[in-house]
């Protein structure tokens, strides 16, 4: 059973990996952190892009649907992580995306190009 906000955190990203494994996704890095920025969920490859994903579970809408919980501030910590990631693995090309999978009650939305 999943009790606090980190092992549901956990729970719900370790939903998405699976879903993105099965759907032929490389799972690059998990939970990418700076001190600067903060973190991404997960960043992922599949064809020739680099995704940033941000994973947001819950139980049912009570407090609104998980996707809304990615609002502006969010995307913007998130793209400025992103930015850290692709200078310190010194990427070039430039194919990025950001996605959201939200999981309500274990059901799996891949939200494609999210924000940009």
């Amino acid at each position: 059973m999943v009790r606090n906000n980190y092992e549901k955190g956990k729970y719900g990203e370790n939903l998405a990996c699976d879903y993105l494994i099965k759907n032929n996704y490389e799972i690059i890095d998990r939970n990418y952190n700076t001190i600067n920025a903060g973190e991404i969920d997960i960043i992922a490859k599949k064809d020739s892009y680099i995704i940033f994903i941000e994973v947001k579970y819950r139980k049912n809408t009570k407090n609104g649907y998980p996707r809304e919980a990615v609002n502006t501030e969010k995307q913007n910590r998130i793209k400025k992580t992103a930015m850290y990631f692709i200078y310190e693995k010194n990427i070039e090309d430039n194919n990025f995306r950001f996605d959201v999978i939200e999981i309500l009650d274990n059901k799996i939305e891949h939200i494609e190009n999210a924000f940009w």
